[in-house]
């Protein structure tokens, strides 16, 4: 392991002084480990262990043993979701069974008398953990921690080998528990989140997740008497000791605001027996605390240091802490910091699977959609139906997101015992890893739409309480739901949502209620035909008959405009579904997000934008402010009716049409949605857009939408008709976030088929060809129909992974089929910035899962005919073409 770790350090230099780029990376944000962030001189580091696995699906026998030949396997990253898969991938399409991975290394000699803990965020299924050829650890459930003990397991000087066993088949015995040809999601599999090592001295802060203790285990942070004054500041912190002595020492807690200025400290004495633990409890009092909410998420960072009698530090880590108090009043509804909320709470549900890779995103692809949906004025999401990754979790904290947490679970009941106690289990361990995060809002420890017994009910509530033992913890369940007494929170349809799955007139003053699905629209659950769910691809018409849906139909039904209409008791709802999403019991995906499974933005999308308030918000890492976007693409089958969705006061709309404007002022409706849809009526005329045209006018063919505040123009867009389509765009959707060189870091890179002016080419049927260059590796091939890609609605987007390399990615994109007057191909570099952790890995084996990587798909060269010859061939080529235009012009 010392000459990985000596190489890593050397590599790392040199890659930073060849590569200055490395030095001014985008902004990055910051993801925890295991529950934590590191601190320097702690004695307590932290090993990327998602580098460089053997991978093999299916069965085979002897595979645990230590000295089993997998020379043959394939080498993959972490996160792995076993494999790739077509866009369209539900309807069981995807593997469930047996796979094994295998990670060989040498430890550092440094570890010797080192605590060493193997942390997986999650495997999906069943799974088994063998280190060395002895079976260490046995899990059921694949949304929450496996942690392993390997401290006397390794042996030094040697390869070792660290052996996992998973199979995502159905079982009935833990949660969710259904069969997935019955399931509304899919069983995706494999180790699909990260995996550290974690390496402490003898006396260290335990982990919560693998310390099984009620309300303990590491770090606990709570809240009382929270108000814009102060605030109190609970802290209690499990300490264990196997050093092989008495340890007597202190705890020690430093507070320090988001500019690194110290705010307050305090300690404790410690003392605790050797194979022991010890609590110890603290309390700060924090005057005038800047306050965590969605719209400023503010976070603290705290310090926390085991320290000897010497004042030596032997452990200690940090946390981001956001200060704020959450209760539901009833009738009052919904307070945050000690003051009503002032306005409903709108979000949507969030499943976590991405286009092609299933379930295993990268930290950066979650930081990302957490960005996405706060940017469309999102401010509370539910993860359905399962507790999702803490890196999702940190990008929530960091951007001012509410988070409903849930148990896993869907129409699912066991009767046997076992089921249940895996139901309080995972409870119990969701809290445990959660309970430190400010954009925990309420937890839903139910299991969804599921008629479990009344009693289990009250179980999980009590729980909750033992493991939450402090304020500002509420649950929330349906209010049609067995032991919905027991919850303090109901979910529910309002009142005028006119038909409601569970529509109720008779509101409990001492319950709050939300809606936690709204939106979607079939005519039966069987065929699942609806409005609300609209494939990208499908184009206009469709798309805007969804943001009309969402927002406010001409039938009675839950939507935005309804939830803003609802008195305080009704808190708001979540959307359903963010994202277009993969499942097991359909052979449809689920179209109804309001982005596709790439993340590419539908007319929904932008009519959310537009509820957002239109004052910036200087406070937020999100997009803020005064937005306009034209909801039409000018093409020759276009509707003629303009819709615009702004939050602005005042819309101006020019067509070019005998330079006519149109103006839209927003009514005053205090009541309803903050900005409804705007329509002009009989704007859009394809034949004025010919007449133009034909007299080479076609710079005056456009739409332009002005949005105005206090009689200033604040926010424009532009649209114009695409010509014809001369070239490729290509362009990172990366948030303006770097990627990292850790061989597990994935970005989504995007090719559109463009006129002359960049206008996007919506109306086409290409293929895209992508090729790579450096440090990375294309995650689509021609089975999966994802390399060469289709064009839909006008783009073609592709998924790029990098290597453990820090460098330039190159990637290229090509039409299939190319000829003198076909688009010209595109190129784009994507710098990637060294990993922010020690890489673990076996040498030999990380070389080679770098070889695969920057591999041409094809054998052009990469600057070849689609280059600069071709751009000379189209020039010659538009210059004869202006004699075809004139004879078809003299003949008509």
């Amino acid at each position: 392991m010392k000459h990985i770790f000596i190489l890593w350090k050397v590599l790392m230099v040199c890659l930073l002084l060849a590569n200055p780029l490395a030095s001014y990376a985008d902004f990055q944000p910051s993801y925890s480990t295991a529950g934590f962030y590191s601190l320097p001189n702690t004695g307590r580091t932290v090993y990327d262990m998602n580098p460089a696995w053997r991978f093999y699906k299916g069965k085979i026998e002897g595979a645990e043993q230590k000295n089993f030949d997998d020379k043959k396997w394939d080498i993959v990253s972490l996160p792995n979701g076993i494999e790739y898969l077509p866009v369209e991938a539900s309807g069981c399409i995807n593997y469930q069974g047996e796979i094994w991975y295998r990670k060989h290394f040498t430890p550092d000699e440094a570890w010797k008398n080192k605590q060493l803990f193997l942390h997986f965020e999650a495997i999906m299924g069943k799974s088994k953990i063998w280190v060395n050829g002895k079976l260490l650890k046995e899990h059921f459930g694949g949304f929450l921690p496996v942690i392993v003990d390997v401290s006397s397991a390794l042996n030094f000087g040697e390869d070792n080998v660290v052996t996992v066993w998973a199979d995502n088949s159905d079982d009935p015995s833990y949660p969710p528990g259904k069969t997935q040809e019955t399931l509304d999601f899919a069983y995706f599999g494999g180790i699909y989140r990260d995996c550290w090592m974690i390496a402490h001295n003898r006396v260290f802060i335990t982990d919560p997740n693998y310390e099984d203790e009620v309300a303990g285990g590491g770090l606990f942070v709570s809240y009382d008497k929270v108000s814009r004054q102060s605030a109190l500041v609970n802290l209690d912190v499990h300490i264990r000791n196997t050093s092989g002595k008495f340890f007597s020492g202190k705890v020690s807690y430093e507070l320090y605001d988001r500019d690194n200025r110290l705010v307050l400290s305090t300690e404790k004495r410690l003392s605790v027996g050797n194979e022991h633990a010890a609590k110890v409890a603290s309390r700060m009092k924090v005057d005038s605390p800047h306050l965590w909410s969605p719209d400023s998420p503010y976070l603290y960072q705290l310090h926390v240091y085991v320290k000897d009698k010497a004042g030596s530090i032997v452990d200690g880590y940090r946390r981001r802490i956001g200060i704020r108090s959450v209760e539901f009043k009833g009738k009052d509804g919904f307070w945050l910091n000690g003051e009503p909320y002032p306005y409903p709470l709108i979000g949507a549900n969030r499943h976590q699977d991405y286009a092609v890779i299933g379930n295993a995103l990268s930290n950066n692809l979650h930081w990302r959609d957490a960005k996405k949906l706060r940017d469309a004025g999102l401010r509370v999401i539910r993860n359905a139906h399962y507790p999702q990754d803490p890196a999702f979790m940190d990008a929530c904290d960091e951007l001012g997101l509410f988070v409903i947490v849930n148990t896993p679970g869907w129409q699912f009941w066991n009767d046997e015992p076992i089921f249940a106690q895996r139901v309080y289990s995972d409870i119990r361990n969701m809290v445990r890893r959660d309970r430190n995060h400010p954009c925990v809002w309420m937890w839903e420890p139910i299991l969804n739409e599921t008629w479990y017994p009344a009693e289990f009910a009250k179980n999980v509530v009590d729980v909750l309480n033992e493991e939450y033992p402090y304020p500002y913890c509420y649950a929330g369940c349906d209010v049609t739901a067995r032991g919905h007494e027991h919850f303090p929170i109901h979910f529910t349809h309002p009142v005028m949502g006119g038909g409601g799955a569970f529509n109720t007139e008779t509101l409990n003053p001492d319950v709050c209620y939300f809606t936690r699905e709204w939106g979607d629209n079939v005519d039966d659950w069987y065929s699942h035909n609806s409005p609300s769910r609209v494939n990208r691809v499908w184009g206009e018409v469709p798309m805007l008959i969804q943001a009309q849906g969402y927002a406010n139909p001409d039938y009675k039904y839950t939507c935005y405009d309804v939830l803003y209409r609802t008195s305080r008791q009704h808190m708001g709802g979540c959307l359903w579904h963010s994202f277009d999403h993969q499942r097991g019991y359909h052979p449809d995906p689920f179209y109804g997000g309001i982005m596709d499974a790439f993340r590419q933005p539908k007319f929904s999308y932008y009519m959310f934008c537009s509820q957002r308030p239109a004052e910036e918000n200087k406070e937020l890492i999100a997009d803020s402010g005064p937005m306009v976007y034209i909801a039409n693409e000018m093409t020759p089958f276009s509707p003629k009716d303009v819709t615009v969705y702004s939050n602005c006061e005042e819309v101006r709309l020019t067509f070019c049409k005998n330079g006519k404007q149109h103006i839209y002022h927003k009514p005053i409706d205090k009541a309803g949605m903050p900005s409804p849809v705007i329509t002009f009526s009989d704007v859009f005329d394809f034949m004025y857009d010919k007449q133009l045209s034909r007299g080479r006018k076609q710079a005056d063919s456009y739409l332009l939408a002005e949005g105005l505040i206090a009689g200033k123009v604040v926010a424009t867009h532009k649209v114009m008709p695409t010509r014809r389509p001369s070239k490729i765009l290509l362009w990172a959707d990366d948030e303006k976030v770097s990627m990292k060189a850790n061989g597990s870091d994935i970005m989504t890179v995007i090719a559109a088929i463009a006129d002359d002016n960049g206008n996007i080419k919506r109306l086409n049927n290409y293929e895209i060809t992508f090729e790579i260059e450096g440090p990375g590796q294309l995650i689509a091939d021609s089975k999966t129909f994802t390399n060469p890609a289709p064009v839909r609605w006008g783009t073609a987007p592709v998924l790029v992974r990098s290597s453990t390399v820090p460098g330039e990615i190159k990637v290229r994109a090509s039409v299939v089929w190319q000829g003198k007057h076909t688009p010209v191909s595109a190129e784009l570099i994507i710098p990637t910035y060294q990993a922010e952790h020690i890489l673990l890995a076996d040498k030999k084996e990380l070389e080679q899962l770098n070889s695969v990587s920057g591999q041409k798909a094809m054998s052009t060269d990469f600057k070849g005919q689609n280059g600069n010859s071709l751009k000379r061939q189209q020039k010659v080529s538009r210059s004869k073409l202006k004699e075809v235009e004139k004879q078809q012009s003299d003949f008509e």
